[in-house]
């Protein structure tokens, strides 16, 4: 009877929220409003983080930007919400926040029993493990870290993923768990933790933020899979749409070429496919069928440029991080991003 109730109780939620949601379109609410508000990541390396102007840079934060570019053809209309990972999910159930764009795993529980929408997949990535190289000498795997005390956030995969992982291997662990990731990192770099675990793109931003990051190695280990992407509430699909779209848009200006420094030029010599996604061709319309502009993607690769672009920036060649595009790749060059035809 216990888990009848619990049924109903998680039932009768879900619909409360998806009627909420629905009693107002959120690209209504986001117009009236003049923007955009996005919940990111209090401060990881490559992903969302403010500068020392307080202007928020990374790859999640680029794409809050691309969306409001999509939605107001201007991508500074977007507000930053700074998020725990315990924070998140409520924060967007609730109203508090359009749209999350803060490294979030895809997964069957939060795309079902947490009501929300998952628009793609922003960042393939695997929860990894880093160590102090001094502290640890001759550490060169997870597998000989039993016993050791492992920084962690709470409220997220990761913290279970690491349960099972320790358990599979039949190898005792501590963990010491915190709600953010500042508290994290201090907790790490000071020596609390002999070892830190998150996803593995984390790890190489995080080794930034240490007072001696050439001390610091991760392990070659990828514990699981970790498909991070932004996220919208169920119940309103037409903003879902927007999202998804201009995830794909991102994508398909990427693999036709089409960059922040050329977008303009396309318009008038590019090929028919060119000219029917940058909403050049008379009969063609896409955007207003989509909710907004038909130069949406135009918009998009001015304000971000394309996906190549945001990723090289943000956490790729052209970032401290340099991290290898691998299996962020397109479909073409044998990665995993791959955009359905707009057409």
């Amino acid at each position: 009877m216990k888990h009848i109730a619990i049924g109903i109780l998680a039932a009768t939620t879900m619909g409360l929220m998806a009627s909420a949601a629905s009693a107002a379109s959120t690209l209504e609410a986001v117009k009236a409003k003049g923007f955009i508000q996005c919940g990111v990541n209090t401060g990881l390396s490559g992903f969302s983080s403010p500068d020392d102007k307080g202007e928020w840079k990374g790859l999640d934060a680029d794409f809050c930007r691309a969306v409001a570019a999509a939605v107001f053809g201007d991508g500074t209309k977007v507000k930053f919400t700074p998020l725990s990972a315990k924070e998140r999910f409520t924060a967007l159930q609730s109203g508090e926040i359009d749209l999350l764009s803060r490294n979030t795993t895809w997964t069957i529980n939060r795309d079902t029993a947490l009501g929300l929408n998952f628009a793609g997949v922003t960042y393939y990535d695997g929860q990894g493990f880093m160590v102090n190289a001094k502290k640890l000498p001759g550490v060169n795997s997870a597998l000989q870290l039993s016993g050791a005390a492992v920084c962690v956030q709470s409220g997220t995969t990761t913290e279970l993923n690491l349960a099972d992982y320790f358990k599979a291997n039949k190898m005792e662990y501590n963990p010491v768990v915190f709600e953010k990731v500042e508290e994290a990192n201090a907790a790490y770099d000071s020596g609390r933790c002999d070892a830190y675990t998150t996803d593995q793109s984390g790890l190489y931003g995080i080794r930034l933020t240490l007072s001696s990051p050439g001390d610091h190695v991760v392990l070659p280990e990828i514990i699981s899979k970790e498909p991070l992407g932004p996220a919208v509430r169920q119940g309103d699909d037409q903003w879902y749409h927007i999202v998804k779209w201009t995830y794909f848009a991102l994508l398909q200006a990427e693999e036709l070429g089409i960059t922040q420094a050329n977008v303009d030029e396309l318009k008038a010599s590019g090929g028919p496919e060119v000219k029917r996604v940058l909403g050049q061709e008379a009969d063609t319309k896409l955007g207003t069928d989509l909710g907004v502009s038909n130069d949406w993607v135009v918009n998009i690769v001015k304000a971000v440029g394309n996906y190549g672009e945001m990723f090289e920036r943000n956490v790729g060649a052209g970032s401290p991080l340099k991290i290898a595009r691998g299996l962020n790749g397109l479909w073409t060059k044998g990665g995993l991003q791959y955009a359905p035809p707009i057409r």
